[in-house]
């Protein structure tokens, strides 16, 4: 199986490029990587804390894993890994499995933030 990779971009073009990819991953003939977008760098930060890319760093390659055996790994409390995965399972960028676990999909994530002077 292909490794999956994640390119996350910040901006309100972002959508006019996951378009473009889109379109170009239909007529390419092998896997172009996926993409999440966030509108502006505020909702990234706020959606994206430090803690909760821990948890995706500690999951990456990791495998399955039980919440309760994440939390221990991160030396956080149960209950806060657990809201912190719900959040990064809606992005996306976690994933639940049948058994109840949780794994890290991506073995790539690539951030793409351009912060530029106001016009």
């Amino acid at each position: 199986m292909e490794q999956r990779t994640l390119t996350v971009t910040v901006g309100p073009q972002g959508w006019s490029d996951l378009r473009q990819a889109a379109r170009a991953g239909f007529a390419a003939d092998h896997y172009l990587g996926e993409f999440l977008n966030f509108e502006t760098p505020a909702l990234f930060f706020s959606r994206m804390t430090a803690k909760r890319w821990d948890i995706v760093r500690t999951l990456q390659g990791a495998g399955e894993m039980s919440v309760r055996e994440l939390a221990r790994r991160v030396g956080r409390d149960v209950r806060r890994v657990h809201e912190d995965v719900s959040a990064l399972t809606e992005l996306g960028l976690l994933e639940r499995t049948p058994r109840g676990g949780v794994v890290s999909p991506y073995a790539d994530i690539h951030v793409d933030l351009h912060i530029r002077q106001a016009a």
